[in-house]
């Protein structure tokens, strides 16, 4: 699967080297995206199947975890350049993945937003971002915002989308 365009046009400044975390990362189409950049990866999801593969990497950490159940989330505090998260929304969850981030290091996020059920799903407005939510977690954590939009997209498939690019001061 190819990755999206948003997290290549901002992941490409992540500092070079440095530890990104794919939050939720199924198939792990950014995981490999990163790792072909020569970053290090941890790669958390419920279901590990879809990066299987990369089990034997050195540069890949892969994280089995159940991101909904109430657990802190399993990555050492300021400790990622980058906290990459496409296409998932738990909100009891936001704050954490900020504190994951190192100084200057880079939330990059896009999920579903409201008005996304006129498309298909998701359509549970538990699972939409509200208009500028993003940048409300972005002012709680005085995350500099580099890039926000909140848009209708065509690909990969027509979606109402949300997504930014922050820095941590």
């Amino acid at each position: 699967m190819t990755p999206s365009t948003w997290i290549t046009r901002f992941g490409a400044s992540v500092t070079r080297g440095g530890v990104v975390c794919d939050v939720a990362c199924g198939s792990g189409r950014h995981t490999r995206w990163f790792l072909a950049r020569g970053h290090p990866v941890i790669a958390v999801d419920r279901d590990l199947s879809g990066v299987a593969d990369l089990h034997d990497d050195p540069a890949v950490r892969l994280v089995g975890c159940d991101l909904e159940a109430g657990g802190p989330v399993p990555v050492t505090p300021e400790s990622c350049a980058a906290v990459v998260v496409t296409n998932y929304l738990w909100r009891p969850i936001l704050d954490d993945l900020v504190a994951l981030l190192e100084p200057g290091g880079r939330l990059l996020y896009e999920t579903f937003a409201r008005g996304n059920e006129r498309f298909g799903r998701p359509t549970n407005p538990e699972y939409l971002l509200g208009p500028g939510e993003l940048l409300d977690v972005a002012a709680r954590h005085a995350l500099r915002v580099v890039a926000y939009e909140d848009l209708v997209v065509e690909e990969p498939r027509p979606a109402c989308v949300q997504r930014i690019s922050a820095t941590r001061a």
